[in-house]
């Protein structure tokens, strides 16, 4: 298999899978999250809510950069276009935390959800800077 059939096959498996996880993601907010939340005190709550706003975030940033990156492979941008910082991934300093902003015993789907999530922003992070390394080459 040619290199940038590789690269294509590589992208392409990690935007199914951030997908995936964006709607196991979406399902756990909609259908447990409140029941899981209702036992907790209310500053237990807040926690946990602002914990699910992170999964939030990390999944629309992966989902975001990940879009970018098969604009570059499809042709529809180039790699430079791709290297602008409104571009790139972005929200490390929320994205990449890995502690809860409070003391809480999380749910355990949310905290799986969250684990996985890291996971991926993390390796798509990897990958974002790759772009710097390589000079605006293609990181997949």
């Amino acid at each position: 298999m040619p290199a940038s059939d590789t690269a294509i096959s590589f992208l392409d498996g990690t935007y199914r899978e951030a997908l995936a996880l964006t709607r196991e993601a979406r399902d756990y907010v909609m259908h447990q999250e409140r029941r899981d939340k209702a036992g907790l005190p209310a500053d237990q709550q807040l926690v946990a809510s602002c914990e699910s706003l992170r999964l939030t975030a990390r999944l629309t940033q992966v989902v975001s950069w990940l879009l970018v990156q098969k604009a570059v492979q499809a042709g529809e941008i180039d790699r430079s276009q791709a290297s602008v910082p409104e571009l790139r991934l972005s929200g490390h300093e929320v994205c990449a935390v890995t502690e809860p902003a409070g003391a809480i015993e999380m749910p355990a789907r949310l905290g799986e959800l969250l684990e996985r999530s890291h996971a991926l922003y993390s390796r798509v992070e990897r990958l974002d800077a790759l772009l710097d390394h390589e000079g605006g080459a293609s990181p997949a």
